[in-house]
């Protein structure tokens, strides 16, 4: 038995229930777009992960706290069978959100019997993995969560202490990072997903990155000097992206009377100028740093540079695409479906944010989105 185990697990669990006391019950059941999912999927899908991948496997005799719950709460895995549209999840109101609820119950109940017993370290690296899985669902519940609340034309409160885009840098100035070859990847015992593998090293030429993040004042110049409508500061893709939605500023902002307000989980906030930037996206951070005459870092000099800085406010677009490691190889069965097979048209971000579970970040995580998403709680430092 590993105590310490069951009690991370029970921890984990109990924190994403925690994160939806404030909700509603109409709350937990709206999708409004296809990438991010309800609350109550979210609670269902992580309790599937430890049902489907642990508990049928490893607890003789497991029953199934229902037959249908496989295949409306898989969320992408081909190896384990058919699923429910993703665009569609927010149809799924029945089992209601009583019933995952006694469905999260009756998994809980039954990973303890399982952790109260002898356990392998394949069955620990599975139930870890687990873990950092639901803590990753608990950062996408709530930046799910913001999406469908920002619609609602009230503007609805979450929490009142939950802004989470209300923080200001704590440093400025400049890194200075020698040429040489460092190495990248992840270092040491502890926990990490298999695309953070594979550690290499990478030559890298000199380099500054700034200590500071971008701030709401910087990209309001950005914004006031026309930078949304001149092509030449943009990629062609994003250029496009910038036509086709007829956008002008980042997710959540708004002017009313000539100032800007941004929807944040606390409600309908006047922007602070001196607060980091936050819900762009890869196309508006690389445009950014083409007006400003500099470009963003490569993951690799991120990752480098990262030990001498504060970091873990926002997410960071970086100028790398998701790609393998070298020797990096995907598991066999499940589990290999988890980051392997989305290595293509993604850009890598690197660090964490103020919606982050604590102690889920390091600086070899690997995050990824594509180049158009914003949602995340997404921002940039430059390199010169």
């Amino acid at each position: 038995m590993d105590n310490n185990l069951l009690s991370n697990y029970l921890d984990t669990r109990q924190t994403t229930e925690k994160l939806c006391e404030p909700l509603q019950i109409e709350d937990y059941i709206p999708q409004a777009v296809d990438f991010a999912s309800p609350p109550k999927w979210h609670l269902a899908h992580v309790t599937w992960f430890f049902e489907e991948m642990i508990l049928k496997q490893y607890l003789a005799n497991y029953q199934v706290f229902g037959e249908e719950y496989g295949f409306l709460f898989n969320s992408y895995y081909q190896t384990i069978g058919e699923r429910a549209l993703r665009s569609q999840r927010g149809f799924i109101t029945r089992p209601t959100v009583g019933d995952v609820y006694q469905y999260r119950q009756h998994v809980d109940k039954h990973m303890a019997e399982l952790l109260s017993g002898s356990i392998s370290k394949e069955l620990t690296d599975l139930v870890v993995l687990g873990i950092n899985h639901e803590q990753q669902h608990q950062e996408l519940l709530l930046t799910d969560l913001k999406y469908v609340l920002s619609l609602n034309p009230t503007c609805p409160v979450y929490k009142n202490d939950a802004n989470l885009v209300a923080d200001e840098n704590t440093q400025s100035g400049w890194l200075k990072i020698e040429q040489g070859m460092y190495d990248i990847g992840h270092q040491g015992e502890g926990f990490c997903f298999d695309n953070e593998c594979a550690a290499h090293k990478v030559h890298i030429e000199e380099f500054e990155i700034s200590k500071n993040l971008i701030t709401n004042a910087d990209f309001i110049q950005f914004i006031e000097e026309g930078a949304y409508q001149n092509f030449k500061f943009w990629l062609d893709d994003g250029w496009t992206w910038v036509q086709d939605n007829a956008l002008d500023k980042p997710l959540y902002w708004q002017r009313q009377e000539g100032e800007w307000f941004y929807y944040t989980l606390a409600g309908l906030k006047p922007i602070n100028p001196e607060a980091i930037l936050s819900h762009i996206s890869y196309y508006e951070a690389n445009a950014f740093a083409n007006w400003r005459g500099m470009r963003l870092p490569t993951e690799f000099e991120w990752e480098v540079a990262a030990p001498q800085f504060d970091w873990g406010q926002r997410w960071e677009w970086t100028a790398s695409a998701y790609q393998p490691y070298p020797s990096f190889s995907i598991s066999a069965g499940a589990v290999g479906e988890y980051n392997g097979k989305f290595m293509v048209n993604q850009m890598v971000l690197r660090g964490g944010s103020r919606a982050t579970a604590q102690g889920h970040s390091r600086v070899s995580y690997r995050n990824f989105f594509q180049p158009f998403m914003q949602w995340q709680y997404s921002g940039l430092r430059l390199v010169k």
